[in-house]
């Protein structure tokens, strides 16, 4: 499959510090290359470069992006996860596996412009909830799954188990 970008607009670091985090960890753990982001927030870019390091992958971070121009300018297929949009499993089928995919997260609510400059507006149950669930349903779908357990050839490891914390290091 090619790329997955995840495009995340309205973010308010401050307010939002925490959300975002978990949007870029989502995304990360179920298989995006990286994260970009609209408003400047060099303590999220450290935080998510920071666990890459540890827990291994390729994944990338940038902010202080320009979402319209993110908009205009990408090479692929644009994806918005919203209330509003084509029910998940309507629209999947839809989704190209060929392209590289752009998936738009708002943080609050989303300029008209997104919603037309997408190529499917896709939506996650029709119930409030946050976009964090909505992102992680989304890419698990998409990837039917394959990079819930994915080594990344980190420095740590996490081996599940029934009952305990198992971490394996690495040492170089």
């Amino acid at each position: 499959m090619p790329d997955i970008w995840i495009l995340r607009i309205g973010h308010r670091p401050q307010r939002d510090k925490r959300v975002t985090t978990h949007v870029a960890l989502s995304s990360r753990a179920l298989g995006a290359s990286g994260i970009f982001v609209d408003a400047e927030d060099r303590t999220l870019e450290e935080n998510i470069r920071s666990v890459v390091g540890r827990f291994g992958g390729n994944y990338s971070i940038e902010t202080g992006v320009s979402w319209k121009k993110m908009l205009k300018e990408f090479d692929g297929e644009i994806i918005h996860l919203t209330m509003y949009g084509q029910r998940v499993d309507e629209a999947l089928p839809k989704v190209s596996r060929d392209k590289d995919l752009l998936i738009v997260v708002g943080a609050e609510k989303v300029p008209p412009d997104v919603y037309q400059a997408a190529d499917h507006n896709v939506s996650v149950g029709n119930q409030p909830h946050s976009e964090i669930a909505a992102l992680a349903i989304f890419l698990d779908r998409l990837t039917d799954g394959n990079n819930l357990y994915s080594d990344r050839d980190g420095q740590m490891t996490v081996l599940p188990n029934e009952r305990g914390k198992t971490v394996v290091e690495k040492h170089t």
